[in-house]
C-alpha cells in the first residue's frame, strides 16, 4: 500500500468512531439555547482542522464547519478568537472562552482543568519527514541516528508520544526542539532544522499535498488519540453540544465533512 493511501485509509477508519445508530435526531430534538453568543477559543495552525486558507486568506477547516453546524442547531451564534496552543487549555479553564478547538486530545490529566466534550473524531500519529530522508523509515531506526531532531510544541500528544514512544522517556532528551507552534515545526522541517515532526493522520495528508513534493511520511501509526471540544468545568454547554455531536455523526453530517477536508480538499500554496 502507497503511504497516501495508507494515510487516507487510516483517516478513513480512524474517523468511524463507534457509536450506536438510532433514527436521525432533528433540529426540534436537540436543546435550544435561545442566540446567545459562544466564543470559541482557536488555534489556525492545524490543517485541514482549522487554518487560513492562504488563498482567500480566511480561517476554515473541519472543526469550523463542525461548529458552526452545531451552533445552527443548538441555536447560538459563535464568536471566534484567535488563542495559542500553550494558552489555550488555560483560558478555558479559567472562563475566558467558553469552549476550546484545535484537535484537542481527551486526556485524563487535562480532564482536572477541563471539561470535554463527546470524542467527534478519532485520529492517529504518523511520522512526517522531508521527501529526500534515507537515514531512517520507523520510529526505531529513528532512535538509532543520534544526530536526528525531532520537533515539537512543549506538553502535546506528538510531544509526548517523542519521548515515550520514539526516545529515551526523558522529557529534556537535547534531540526534541521545541517550538510555539505546530506550523512552526512543520517549517523546521522544511528548513532542515529538525528532521521529524509527528502529526495525527488528519494533518498528514494535508501538509504532504502542500509540499509541491518536499515532504512525505513514513513508518506505522504511533497510537490512537480521540478528539474533543473543551469547556469550562461544569460547563452547561457540554451536553447540548454532546447531543449535536450525537445528530451530527447519526444523520451523515460528519461524514460529508470527513469527505470534504479529508479526501476531496487539496490545500493550496
Amino acid at each position: 500500500m502507497t503511504i497516501r493511501r495508507q494515510v487516507l485509509a487510516g483517516i478513513a477508519a480512524a474517523l468511524a468512531l463507534p457509536f450506536a445508530f438510532s433514527a436521525p435526531a432533528v433540529a426540534s430534538d436537540l436543546p435550544d439555547l435561545g442566540g446567545r453568543t459562544v466564543v470559541v477559543a482557536t488555534e489556525n495552525a492545524y490543517p485541514p482542522l482549522q487554518f487560513v486558507d492562504p488563498q482567500s486568506g480566511k480561517a476554515v477547516g473541519w472543526e469550523y464547519d463542525a461548529m458552526n453546524e452545531i451552533a445552527k442547531r443548538l441555536n447560538f451564534k459563535v464568536e471566534y478568537q484567535n488563542v495559542s496552543w500553550d494558552a489555550m487549555i488555560q483560558a478555558v479553564s479559567d472562563g475566558q472562552y467558553q469552549i476550546g478547538m484545535t484537535g484537542i486530545t481527551i486526556k485524563d490529566d487535562r480532564k482536572e482543568k477541563v471539561d470535554f466534550s463527546d470524542p467527534y473524531m478519532r485520529s492517529q500519529q504518523f511520522m512526517l519527514v522531508r521527501s529526500d530522508e534515507a537515514r531512517f523509515n520507523d520510529a526505531k531506526s529513528f532512535a538509532t541516528v543520534e544526530d536526528a531532531l525531532i520537533g515539537a510544541q512543549p506538553g502535546t500528544s506528538p510531544f509526548y508520544t517523542a519521548v515515550y514512544e520514539i526516545l529515551d522517556g526523558n522529557e529534556q532528551n537535547p534531540r526534541i526542539k521545541l517550538f510555539e507552534t505546530f506550523g512552526a515545526t512543520v517549517q523546521a522541517l522544511k528548513a532542515g532544522d529538525v528532521d521529524l515532526v509527528l502529526t495525527d493522520s488528519v494533518a498528514a495528508q494535508g501538509y504532504v499535498d502542500a509540499s509541491e513534493g518536499k515532504l512525505k511520511v513514513v513508518g506505522e501509526p504511533l497510537g490512537t488519540e480521540d478528539f474533543g471540544f473543551i469547556f469550562p468545568k461544569g460547563s452547561d454547554l457540554v451536553a447540548p453540544v454532546n447531543a449535536a455531536i450525537k445528530a451530527l455523526k447519526e444523520d451523515g453530517t460528519f461524514e460529508a465533512l470527513n469527505k470534504k477536508w479529508f479526501l476531496d480538499y487539496k490545500m493550496g500554496g
